[in-house]
């Protein structure tokens, strides 16, 4: 004699593969959350991306969207397993059981489906960091690269583990509230059509996320400049017109379609009208999949941005070796260095060193008042770097004229990066007897070589002479560079490079960004320099290998071959997080939508078959496949990468004015990536139709 729990047994068994879907979505979610999460709290990963800084900011944006994304999708998944999994209830509930019999056993059934498959995703999404990380490290490898894991991580999976199996109760409860058997048992052949539009919807969302895009990223912009006011953080809302674009552009897609059908208006009219029955689920996963494409698009642009900016600017050095250093450090000279290169059976060649001045340059600063701050003239604002005229033009070969009473800054050839420079200077002090020069901002002198984070400037040498006077070497330094005749050795380099760090004193033991002017004006007037703070990034000579050293050392040479070979292993973990961040955002959406593939099989088999029975062959359903399972996959890939690259080409922009000619050599690259990343998706669209069809034809 059949019980209800055998039936019931028996039932589950017929929908298994609904169940396996259900199980896999939120292994999934987990897996890619927890593994984010992870890579996120590492200390390994915290320790290189500074704190308050861009690169970290973008890391969290994107998990932002992430978690929406996975959210969302378990969310859906949850809905078609029990829509699924009403056909049971409603068969149990004619055969006389009631809500609360079957309650015990669905909640059962359901809490252990979500609990034990979250679980394991949380299990399993260490491991996946460690094969990843582990299997970047076999490209390059560092110090830095040492994978440390903070279990904190398990909160965000812990919370993200209660949505799901909350929800999925919530979920199963609300199935069981239902009295109408008949609409339970019909449940999965529901249609949710969404609500027609006209063809205006297209264009005026794609007006929306490009609107949306530049009012959300001028808002802080004209909030800053304009209003003088720090944006808040609830600033970003301006940003919605985005989503509600998106959102548009996909209702758009299923709706009316982006081809015009009046010469053939049933042509694809069955996938057409599938697609547009089912609306709210497709939209739904359009949507998010075109966040996640966008995420992924947004991490991987890191990365050859960064590297393309990072070859052409080596490429283009005029000198193989620049070293600068303060005048009272015992650093290596011409012969030291040429006796050096002579081990390695290397000259060296264009040696030309020149003296500089570190003097006080007063300015106009922000100063904070609250969430707001107003401008004054600081009569110590920074310290900067001045050559004479002659020094200049020795060290760069070119002739420049600088008027008596005036100063010029030392910007590269598309005056990018002017952030580190001062032209409100109207004063220059010598930081050891006081005496000032009265001065004026010239302009600019080009010459990139000389562009880093402390900034040069050139004085007149009447102007320099005069302002010299009486200063010490500790505020004096020495401009030195030099190249090989011939091909250069990485392992000189490498030489050169630690036998200079090895001369410099404790007191040089500081990151570029430690202004020695604004911190005796800070002790002045009583206050603590923040420099002298923990807020300050620490670097140490024990450890100059690592990114922090490379990046911030006050001191860092360059050197073009050690550069260039090294580049990888500096910016290991910077180029291994953002990497990351893409693969889990795309692995997410080609899982969301290959899963919207499969479920479109799986609630319209029904239809595939009457078309069978009516005669349609075999290349006709393929081909009315392909309409379902194409735009699931095209959209989103063209919507999301479009709108990222548009996006960051006005990032570029929105920087200093201008697209430098290093950028648009790192857009163009990121435009192969994205075709890349396209073919990538293209197959994985052939596999889900080719497992489509298998599920019909079988």
């Amino acid at each position: 004699m059949m019980t209800l729990k055998s039936l019931e047994r028996k039932l589950q068994k017929a929908d298994a593969k609904q169940a396996k879907l259900y199980l896999f979505c939120n292994f999934v979610s987990l897996l890619l959350i927890t593994a984010y999460s992870a890579m996120m709290f590492s200390p390994t990963v915290l320790l290189v991306l500074p704190e308050g800084g861009d690169s970290r900011k973008q890391m969290i944006a994107i998990f932002v969207l992430a978690l929406f994304g996975c959210v969302v999708f378990t969310i859906y998944a949850s809905g078609l397993f029990f829509r699924k999994k009403a056909k049971q209830l409603g068969t149990l509930m004619a055969l006389g059981a009631s809500g609360r019999k079957l309650l015990p056993g669905l909640l059962g059934e359901v809490f252990a489906l979500s609990a034990i498959s979250s679980l394991l995703g949380i299990v399993a999404g260490f491991p996946f960091v460690w094969i990843l990380w582990n299997s970047f490290k076999l490209i390059t490898d560092s110090n830095q690269m040492a994978l440390t894991l903070d279990f904190k991580c398990l909160y965000l999976s812990a919370v993200f583990f209660v949505i799901v199996v909350g929800f999925s109760c919530l979920n199963a409860y609300r199935y069981l509230k239902r009295t109408n058997i008949m609409e339970v048992m019909h449940e999965e052949h529901r249609n949710e059509p969404v609500r027609e539009m006209g063809r205006w919807c297209g264009p005026v969302g794609i007006g929306l996320v490009l609107g949306g895009a530049v009012l959300g990223y001028m808002g802080p912009v004209v909030c800053h400049r304009v209003l003088n006011y720090y944006a808040p953080a609830w600033l970003n809302i301006l940003y919605a017109p985005v989503f509600v674009g998106l959102y548009m552009i996909m209702l758009h897609t299923v709706v009316n379609g982006w081809r015009s059908r009046k010469k053939h208006p049933y042509k694809n009219l069955i996938a057409r009208s599938m697609m547009k029955f089912q609306g709210k689920q497709t939209v739904n996963n359009l949507l998010v999949s075109t966040v996640l494409i966008a995420g992924s698009a947004f991490g991987i642009f890191y990365l050859p941005m960064m590297s393309v900016d990072r070859i052409m600017e080596i490429k283009s050095r005029p000198y193989d070796y620049y070293y600068h250093y303060r005048a009272d450090q015992e650093i290596p000279g011409e012969e030291e260095i040429s006796a050096l290169a002579a081990q390695y059976g290397l000259a060296i060649a264009d040696f030309r060193q020149v003296p500089y001045l570190s003097l006080g340059m007063d300015g106009i600063s922000e100063v904070e008042d609250g969430n707001s701050f107003h401008y004054e003239r600081m009569p110590l604002k920074s310290e900067g770097r001045f050559l004479s005229q002659d020094s200049y033009e020795r060290i760069t070969g070119e002739k420049i004229s600088v008027q008596k009473g005036d100063y010029m800054a030392i910007s590269n050839t598309d005056e990018t990066g002017l952030y580190y420079l001062e032209d409100t200077a109207t004063v220059l002090t010598n930081m050891v007897t006081f005496q000032s020069l009265p001065t004026n901002f010239g302009g600019y002198a080009h010459y990139d070589f000389l562009m880093d984070s402390l900034g040069y400037y050139v004085l007149n040498n009447e102007d320099y002479e005069t302002i010299a006077a009486g200063l010490s070497k500790e505020w004096m330094g020495q401009t030195a560079v030099f190249n090989i005749d011939g091909q250069d050795s990485y392992e000189f380099s490498q030489d050169f490079f630690y036998t200079l760090v090895s001369s410099f004193g404790p007191e040089c033991e500081q990151p570029s960004y430690y202004d020695r002017v604004k911190k005796y004006y800070d002790n002045q007037m009583g206050e603590v320099y923040w420099g002298d703070t923990t807020r300050m990034t620490k670097i140490s000579y024990s450890e100059p290998n690592t990114s922090d050293f490379r990046m911030y050392w006050k001191y860092m040479p360059k050197s073009r071959i050690l550069d260039k070979t090294e580049f990888n292993r500096t910016f290991a973990v910077f180029l291994m997080m953002f990497l990351f961040i893409a693969i889990i955002c795309s692995l997410a959406a080609v899982i969301i939508e290959y899963t919207r593939c499969m479920t479109i099989v799986l609630n319209n088999r029904y239809v595939f078959e009457d078309l069978k029975r009516l005669g349609a062959s075999p290349g006709f359903i393929r081909k009315e496949i392909k309409g379902q399972a194409g735009p699931v996959f095209k959209i989103p890939a063209l919507v999301g990468m479009t709108a990222m690259y548009l996006l960051y080409a006005l990032l570029m922009f929105g920087n200093d004015g201008k697209i430098t000619t290093n950028e648009i050599g790192g857009l163009a690259v990121c435009l192969l990536v994205l075709l890349g990343i396209g073919g990538v998706y293209y197959l994985v669209y052939r596999y889900a139709v080719k497992n489509m069809c298998r599920q019909i034809f079988e």
